[in-house]
C-alpha cells in the first residue's frame, strides 16, 4: 500500500534499491486509475495556474504513467543514483503532467503542485533544472531532448554506466532538423541504449501535424535514419508496456516507439481539437472534466 493507503504494484528489489519492473496484466486497472488521478490533477493545475497546453498535456499521460510505475529504473529517495534511467521531457510545454507523475513518485512534495507556474516557484510551466534539480534537463524549446539524450547515452557508454535514455517527444517538434541530426549520430553510434517515445497527437500550436508537414509516417523515418521503431496506441497502458518490455527492439540499434494518442485524452469536450492547445478551462469545464474523469486531484486529497 501507499503511505495514502491506496494500492501499489510491487517493486524489484536490487541491491537495497528500489526499481519497478513492467507490471503484469493485474495491474493494469490500477495503472488506468491513476492515469484517470494524474489527468484530473493536470486539469485543475490548469485552471489554477491559468496555463493552457492542455491537449498535448492529456495526451502523454499514459505514456508517463507507463514509464515511471512500470518501466524506468529511478529511485525518487536516490535521484543521482549514477545507474538510474535518464528521462529527458522533450515535450516541455505539457509539464504538468511530468510534474504531477513526478510528485505522486515522490520526488517532490505534492504540495508544490499548488504553486505550478507561480513566480519563484520549483515548478516553471515549462522544466527548468535549476529550480527543480531532480529533472536531468531544462526543455521546452522544441527539438533538444534527442540531442541531449543521445549524448548522454555516449557519454555514459564511454564511461561504463549501462544505463538507459528515454526521451519524451512531441510529434510537432519532430519537424526540427536537430531531432533527425540526433538521430543519425545515434543510429551511427549503435546506442540501442536510447528510446525515443513520440507522443504522436497529430495536433501542433497551429494546426494538426498532416497539414502542416505532410502524410507522412514517423515510424517509417526512423526506420530510415537506422532505428527500429514500432508503432502504437499511445493512449492504452498495455500496449504500451507490452512494446516497453520488448526495448531494445533490435541490438545495435536505437528504439523508438511512435505511440498515436489523442489531443486532449480523456476528457470528451477537449479530445482532438487544436483550440486545447492555448486554452484555459472554465470554472464550468473544469468540473465537468473532473466528473467525466472520476477522479480527484492528488494534490487536492
Amino acid at each position: 500500500m501507499t503511505p495514502d493507503g491506496r494500492m501499489a504494484p510491487s517493486p524489484l528489489l536490487l541491491d537495497g534499491e528500489e526499481q519497478l519492473i513492467p507490471m503484469q496484466a493485474k495491474d493494469i486497472g490500477w495503472l488506468e486509475a491513476q492515469a484517470r488521478r494524474i489527468r484530473a490533477t493536470c486539469v485543475q493545475m490548469a485552471y489554477d495556474a491559468h496555463e493552457g497546453h492542455l491537449s498535448g498535456t492529456l495526451s502523454c499521460v499514459d505514456l508517463l504513467v507507463a514509464l515511471f510505475y512500470g518501466w524506468l529504473l529511478v529511485n525518487p529517495s536516490r535521484p543521482r543514483h549514477p545507474d538510474r534511467d535518464r528521462f529527458i521531457f522533450s515535450k516541455g510545454h505539457a509539464a504538468s503532467a511530468l510534474y504531477a507523475v513526478m510528485a505522486d513518485r515522490g520526488f517532490f512534495p505534492r504540495q508544490w503542485l499548488l504553486r505550478y507556474a507561480q513566480e519563484d516557484a520549483p515548478l516553471p510551466n515549462h522544466p527548468c533544472a535549476h529550480a527543480l534539480p531532480v529533472l536531468e534537463c531544462s526543455s521546452g524549446s522544441l527539438g533538444q531532448g534527442l540531442g541531449i539524450g543521445t549524448g548522454m547515452s555516449y557519454g555514459m557508454r564511454l564511461a561504463g554506466i549501462d544505463a538507459r535514455v528515454v526521451v519524451l517527444m512531441s510529434d510537432g517538434e519532430c519537424n526540427e532538423g536537430s531531432v533527425w541530426e540526433a538521430a543519425m549520430f545515434a543510429a551511427a553510434n549503435r546506442l540501442d541504449r536510447v528510446l525515443a517515445v513520440v507522443d504522436n497527437n497529430g495536433v501542433q500550436a497551429v494546426g494538426r501535424s498532416d497539414a502542416l508537414m505532410g502524410h507522412t509516417s514517423l515510424a517509417e523515418k526512423f526506420r530510415a535514419f537506422g532505428w527500429a521503431a514500432r508503432a502504437i496506441n499511445g493512449n492504452c497502458l498495455a500496449e504500451i508496456l507490452g512494446a516497453l518490455a520488448d526495448v531494445p527492439f533490435e541490438p545495435g540499434r536505437p528504439s523508438a516507439i511512435v505511440a498515436r494518442t489523442t489531443g486532449g485524452a480523456g476528457v470528451s469536450f477537449m479530445q482532438d481539437d487544436v483550440l486545447w492547445h492555448y486554452r484555459v478551462p472554465s470554472e464550468e469545464e473544469l468540473g465537468r472534466a473532473l466528473d467525466e474523469l472520476r477522479a480527484s486531484p492528488i494534490h487536492k486529497d
